[in-house]
This record gives C-alpha cells, sequence and structure tokens, in this order.
C-alpha cells in the first residue's frame, strides 16, 4: 500500500507539472538539457561501472568456497570478465555531449550483468543440494531486481526507463520459463509482478530527478530582470548553436545590441528605473524573434540575439524591425535607443562562437563611435532615420537596413 501511494502521489505531481511531455518523451527537450544530462547519464555510469567493477570480484570467494572447482572455475572467468567489462566503461575518458552518446553508455552498464545473469543461470540451475548452494544460487537470481532498481540513479524519461527495463525483465522472463534459481514456478509469476512494480518505481525516480534537472537548468538558464538567456547557458547554446551551423553549413547570425546612455539614466533616476527600462527592452526584442530564436542578456545594458538558419540579410531585416518598434522609452520620455553590431557565420567566417560573438561586438562599438543609434554590418554601416522611421505606417519588414 505505501508503494501505491507513492507511486498515485508521484503520478498526480507529474500530470500537473507543465513539463509532462518532457519527461514522457525526450523528443521534445532542448539542446542545453540534452547536453546536461548527457554529461550526467555519463557520470553515473561511470561511478555505477566503478563500484560494480571492484565489488564483483569479491564474490569469488563465496563461489569457491560453496561450489564445486568444476562450477567455481567458470563463475570466476566469468566474474573476472564482468569486472573488466565493469572498469573499462568506467575509466572509458571519451566524453559524452549528446544524448545517442549517453544512451550507449547505459545500454553497455545494463548489457553487462544481463548478460552476465543469462550466462550463470543454466550454470547453477539444480546446483542447489543444501540451504548454503540454495541461499548462493538465489543471489545470482536476484541481480535483475538490483539492476532494475538501479535505473532511479539516472535522470530518465518515462520511455526511456521502460525501454532499459525491458531487457532484464525479459531475462528474468526466460529464466523462470527455463527454471528459476529462487522459487518454484508457480511463486515465480508473482515475483515477475514484483519486478516490474520495482522498475515503474525505479522509472519514476528517474522521471523525478529528470524533473528536478529541468526545474533547476530553467531557474539557471534565465535572468531574474530581463527573462532572458542568463550569459553562461547563452554561450553554450551558442556553441551547440555554431556547430550545427558548421556541420550542416547553414546561415547563423549574432546580433549584438547594446542600449545608447543606458548609465546616465541609472545615475540619474536610479537603478529600478533602469530595471524598468532594461526590461522593456527585452520584452520588445523577444516580441519580435521567432520561436527558434534566443536572446541572451550579455551583461549590463547589452543583449546578444542568437538567430539560427539566418542570412545576413534576414539579420538585417529583423534589426530594422526592432530599431521600428523601439526600445521603449527613457525616464524623460524620450526613446531609448540602441547601437548594434551584426555578424553572420557562413559570410564572416569567424574562427569559432567566441570569434563571432567578438566580431558582433566590435562592430557595435563601431556604431557607438559613429555616433550611436547605428547599426554596424560587414564593415558597412548603416544609420536610422531617427524617429521618423519608428513613427511610419509602413510594414517595418518592407525596409531593409542598407
Amino acid at each position: 500500500m505505501r508503494v501505491e501511494r507513492l507511486l498515485a502521489a508521484l503520478v498526480d505531481a507529474f500530470v500537473r507539472s507543465d513539463e509532462l511531455p518532457d519527461l514522457i518523451l525526450p523528443a521534445g527537450h532542448t539542446p542545453i538539457l540534452q547536453r546536461r544530462r548527457a554529461a550526467m547519464i555519463q557520470s553515473r555510469v561511470r561511478m555505477v561501472a566503478l563500484i560494480f567493477g571492484v565489488l564483483t570480484p569479491l564474490w569469488i570467494a563465496i563461489d569457491v568456497t560453496v561450489f564445486e572447482w568444476s562450477l567455481a572455475i567458470w563463475l570466476i572467468l566469468l566474474r573476472l570478465t564482468a569486472s573488466a567489462a565493469f572498469l573499462a566503461l568506467a575509466f572509458d575518458r571519451r566524453s559524452c555531449e549528446d544524448m545517442r552518446c549517453a544512451w550507449g553508455r547505459l545500454a553497455a552498464l545494463l548489457a553487462i550483468p544481463t548478460l552476465f545473469f543469462a550466462i550463470s543461470h543454466p550454470l547453477l540451475y539444480n546446483q542447489g543440494v543444501d540451504d548454503l548452494r540454495i541461499a548462493v544460487s538465489a543471489g545470482y537470481g536476484y541481480l535483475p531486481f538490483v539492476m532494475v532498481a538501479g535505473l532511479s540513479v539516472f535522470p530518465l524519461t518515462a520511455v526511456e526507463g521502460a525501454l532499459f527495463a525491458a531487457p532484464m525483465l525479459g531475462a528474468h522472463l526466460a529464466a523462470g520459463f527455463y527454471g528459476s534459481l529462487v522459487m518454484p514456478f508457480p511463486s515465480y509469476i508473482s515475483a515477475l509482478w514484483l519486478l516490474a512494480l520495482i522498475a515503474v518505481v525505479a522509472t519514476l525516480a528517474a522521471i523525478s530527478q529528470l524533473h528536478f534537472m529541468i526545474a533547476l537548468l530553467q531557474q539557471a538558464a534565465h535572468d531574474a530582470l530581463t527573462g532572458a538567456f542568463s550569459r553562461r547557458i547563452g554561450e553554450e547554446l551558442l556553441k551547440l548553436q555554431v556547430a550545427h551551423a558548421e556541420r550542416t553549413a547553414q546561415p547563423l547570425s549574432a546580433i549584438f545590441v547594446d542600449l545608447d546612455d543606458f548609465k546616465a539614466v541609472n545615475d540619474r533616476y536610479g537603478h529600478e528605473e533602469g530595471d524598468r527600462v532594461l526590461r522593456h527592452a527585452a520584452n520588445t526584442i523577444r516580441s519580435l524573434l521567432r520561436q527558434s530564436d534566443a536572446l541572451i542578456r550579455w551583461g549590463g545594458e547589452e543583449f546578444l540575439v542568437v538567430m539560427p538558419d539566418t542570412p545576413l540579410d534576414g539579420a538585417v531585416i529583423a534589426v530594422e524591425r526592432m530599431r521600428r518598434a523601439g526600445f521603449g522609452k527613457r525616464p524623460d520620455g524620450s526613446l531609448q535607443t540602441a547601437s548594434i553590431g551584426i555578424a553572420e557565420q557562413t559570410a564572416d567566417r569567424p574562427a569559432d562562437w567566441e570569434a563571432l560573438v567578438e566580431l558582433a561586438d566590435q562592430r557595435m562599438y563601431r556604431a557607438k563611435q559613429d555616433g550611436k543609434d547605428r547599426v554596424v554590418i560587414t564593415g558597412t554601416m548603416a544609420e536610422s532615420a531617427a524617429g521618423a522611421k519608428r513613427e511610419t505606417d509602413a510594414d517595418p519588414w518592407d525596409s531593409i537596413v542598407a
């Protein structure tokens, strides 16, 4: 009953969660979440593999004491092989940066005890002629329970938990038809139900870890004042986007936006008014972006807009639309302007994502030096038509900064 109440409470909590789709399937996970989850799964695979790699050979002393030497030698070889496989997995220093790699590592971790169980079961069947041998053989029979419960230490979706538990459930089912080491076949059906229930509880625990990870990532990912991505998360996102653009030869634009004379707002009207201006500017920029674009608060009054699959002319159109919409008003009623620099991956061919940002930053500074309220692109400078353009009724997408 306690397990059933736990299941009911967990399911109820997840049903009310806005992240329910992400807790069931991994398909909708953001690149950052995938990267963080892959790193955690890899780390825990190494930890579990190291523990099993060290502990697995220790049982050899019991095998030698309890079983005949002809059987013990096979169990020793099996244990040493499993231990070597665990340790190889534990000391594999190659990093996992995507979920495909993480799934492979976790599958390898679970495959070792599954094969160990499948091979040892026929060797040990009908070896129990006294209570001690029966007890030791039963220890092998409970291995699927241990491994299925171990899924709880990994942040997994519901589908992933079911898929990773399935081989152990299958191995236990096959062992039951062959002949259970632990109990007679009628009682074995109850044991199979218990194993399935443990798999469900372990999967729910894994889902709860994933839910906690998503919540922490969302909290850390966004700047509390403006709602934009924080710089730390933004750098990680930009690195992933630039790497993807390079692999696929797709354009990617970086737009560096710096609010003009913002320090004067804080100095003259106080930080509360400055915060209001920042929020308004961020909300304006965000409202004009696509779902695939990202707004990053780079620092202070500086924002970086990342636009994947966007060539330079598309970025220029987006910037003109922002400038026509305006970045809000200053406390004295005047319009808040911004100096903007644009860099594009395929046109500028920077060495890496940092060079791309640096180029956009340099062009933004040139806009500052040339009089502010300007956009600099690919070494050229385009001036605003001041307030006249912002007040026009024309569609802002019809005008491109030249």
